[in-house]
């Protein structure tokens, strides 16, 4: 594996634990300890103590004190700020990089040229979006009165994050609450949380408020749900499974809270028949490897219509043989190990269950040798499954494609959309109107035309049916953290008002 110097030193960064409440690191009280693990060597990064449910009550007390300045502030205040956030982050690139790989075993070049660039960006983002709090101009909609609204901070945001893009997702949870002025505590995921509290820090850094953002490194039957339930958390957002979703929304149902809900995926890549064969099979490749396939909008499930099928399966099965697996800060390697030999033995579960109906065409296995250490599972493709049976239905949640034929183009778009979820597709051919039906008719909330997996700040992410509801990134964001407040002013100062004649007599 790697040299030692290129792994990142957590047990020292972390010496004064790993809970960040109210600008400053600390350990939990839980009195029940955690490990990271470097899924790729399963030697222990950091032993830490996790949180229990009197840090999670001590996070929303210091978001609340927080709250009345910070969401009081002037949106070029907050924006100044968000500012100073990004460039802390862009001069700690390399550091966020080393992290994020350490304990999720992802290649550094992904690190380095996707998770930390993508958050630098989407900081810089919400930055200047945070002038741009909107509501509909005034105006004189009753003509005794004029209009107008009002957007407004929520409050204390509570949210949870999953563990396959840990800085990712805790800037995607964290930037437009406090864009928008709500202040918020976030729980990472126990087995990932090194970078959302370096993010946490940077934001101290950067001169954001001590209390504005906190984090939480616990369990999600204890602080997760004491999170989620706290009266004191005016909303919750969550990314996660669809089953862990339910349960989040039960528990914030209790308390009336806004909900909001990044749920699982199983994204269809509809290939017809006069698309790029070449494009269509890198796509696949990229699109259902990357992350090591533990993506919720990975590519999972191709319909690729009969005339290109054979030559897809076969350059697909051909591309994914000549994939490097190595240590993950070994710039030549291509994919690194799930994130957990828990769940690489998931992801491999659902395989030897499909051989039962299907062929394993390459994959299919872990790797032997140095990296039989490592949580890592080979390329995976997988032809001949019923429609309805699991690897096809479920989210599998590693490097794992499966591929169907389909005929016409109905059938294409109908296979499409048979399963319960909606989060993300991709729709390949050179015909602007099979794709424009596509998009039109693909239920997701995202359909990409001749790709797969690309994402900007400016565009929003969220899905349909049980993929959940909701956005993150974008200025559409912003209507998940902020309330809208009508504001109706008489125009007339006429003490005696016609509708009155409906409640009393005028005389």
């Amino acid at each position: 594996m790697g040299a030692t110097e290129q792994r990142f030193d957590a047990a020292g960064r972390f010496a004064d634990g790993a809970q960040y409440i109210g600008g400053r690191l600390r350990p939990g009280t839980s009195g029940r300890t955690h490990a990271v693990v470097d899924p790729a060597t399963g030697e222990e990064v950091l032993r830490y103590e996790l949180a229990g449910p009197e840090d999670v009550d001590a996070a929303v007390a210091a978001a609340e004190a927080a709250f009345p300045a910070w969401g009081g502030a002037a949106p070029g205040e907050r924006s100044e700020a968000l500012h100073r956030f990004a460039d802390v982050l862009a001069g700690r690139a390399a550091e966020f990089a080393h992290a994020e790989s350490a304990q999720c075993g992802k290649p550094i070049r992904l690190t380095t040229e996707f998770d930390v660039p993508g958050t630098v960006d989407n900081t810089a983002f919400f930055a200047g979006a945070a002038r741009h709090l909107e509501g509909r101009s005034a105006g004189e909609y009753s003509s005794d009165h004029t209009s107008y609204v009002r957007r407004e901070p929520i409050g204390v945001v509570g949210s949870v994050a999953p563990w396959n893009y840990p800085l990712q997702m805790a800037a995607w949870k964290v930037l437009p609450a406090v864009a928008a002025g709500n202040t918020i505590v976030l729980k990472p995921a126990e087995l990932t949380p090194l970078t959302s509290l370096m993010f946490a820090e940077a934001a101290t850094e950067a001169g954001i408020p001590d209390g504005v953002v906190n984090v939480v490194s616990g369990a999600g039957a204890d602080a997760g749900e004491r999170l989620v339930g706290h009266p004191a958390v005016a909303m919750t957002s969550f990314t996660g499974s669809t089953a862990v979703g339910r349960r989040v929304a039960e528990i914030a149902t209790r308390t009336v809270k806004r909900v909001h809900l990044e749920l699982g995926g199983k994204a269809p890549f509809v290939v017809f028949d006069d698309a790029n064969l070449e494009a269509a099979v890198h796509g696949a490749v990229a699109g259902s490897l990357i992350n090591s396939g533990q993506d919720c909008t990975a590519a999972t499930r191709a319909y690729v219509q009969r005339p290109l099928y054979e030559a897809f399966v076969s350059g697909v099965a051909d591309l994914m043989a000549s994939i490097r697996l190595g240590d993950p800060f070994d710039p030549a390697t291509d994919l690194g190990p799930l994130v957990s030999r828990a769940q690489r033995d998931r992801v491999a579960g659902f395989v030897e269950r499909a051989r039962t109906y299907a062929a394993v065409v390459t994959g299919g296995a872990a790797p032997v040798g140095e990296l039989a250490k490592g949580a890592y599972y080979l390329p995976t493709l997988i032809t001949g499954a019923p429609q309805g049976s699991e690897i096809v239905q479920d989210e599998v949640f590693g490097p794992v494609l499966v591929v169907l034929p389909f005929d016409s183009d109905d059938e294409g778009i109908a296979l499409a959309n048979d399963t319960p979820y909606g989060l993300a597709a991709s729709a390949w051919s050179r015909d602007v109107y099979r794709t424009g039906r596509a998009t039109r008719e693909i239920k997701a909330g995202c359909v990409w035309v001749n790709d797969h997996i690309p994402i900007v700040s400016e565009m929003p992410h969220g899905g349909y049916r049980a993929s959940g509801h909701g956005k993150d990134m974008s200025a559409y964001s912003f209507e998940e953290y902020t309330q809208i407040k009508h504001v109706m002013s008489d125009i007339t100062a006429v003490a005696r008002k016609s509708w009155h004649r409906t409640v009393f007599s005028l005389g």
